[in-house]
Formats: structure tokens, sequence, C-alpha cells
């Protein structure tokens, strides 16, 4: 977050823009209930992330959370269709 938001956000506060509620737990529990998904992925597709995790050092799940990320931002790319570097090849 930015100063600028910083700012922005304890202005409103302090204008009263925002205002308690007497159950917050509920509304928060079913918040996070709400932004939770469900993917169902093959045991042979979740033993190849957890292996490949496992080479990276990081849980699976931040794998897969990074992956699907990259996806949706269109910043995944395609390794076997980048072009290798055009190097001449050795002659006789």
């Amino acid at each position: 977050m930015s100063d600028y938001n910083d700012k922005e956000l304890v202005d409103s506060i302090e204008s009263g823009e925002w205002k308690s509620v007497n159950n917050f737990d509920d509304i928060k529990t079913k918040l996070m209930i709400a932004a939770s998904e469900t993917v169902r992925i093959s045991k042979r597709d979740v033993e190849v992330l957890k292996t490949k995790a496992m080479e990276e050092g990081i849980p699976y799940q931040t794998l897969v959370t990074s992956i699907l990320h990259k996806y949706v931002t269109g910043k995944l790319t395609d390794v076997s269709k980048k072009k290798s570097p055009d190097v001449p090849l050795k002659t006789r």
C-alpha cells in the first residue's frame, strides 16, 4: 500500500465513513468461505506438483497459486514454444 492510499484510508476512518458491526466474526467467516474455492486436481498431477514444489523449495499450494495467478494475468509462458537462439552449427 502506498503512502497515498494509507493516508486516504486514515482520512476515511477519521471522517466516520466506517462503522462498527456487532457480528464482525460472522461476517468475516462468511467472506473467508466465499473467497475460497475448491479445485479438483488428479492425484497424479498433485504428485507432480508436489515434486516440482519440492525442487523449488516451496509448498505445493504456493506453486499452484503462483501458476494460476500467472495464467490469469497473462504472464504464464510456454517454454516449449520459445525458440532456441540461432547458433551456427559447426561444419567439418
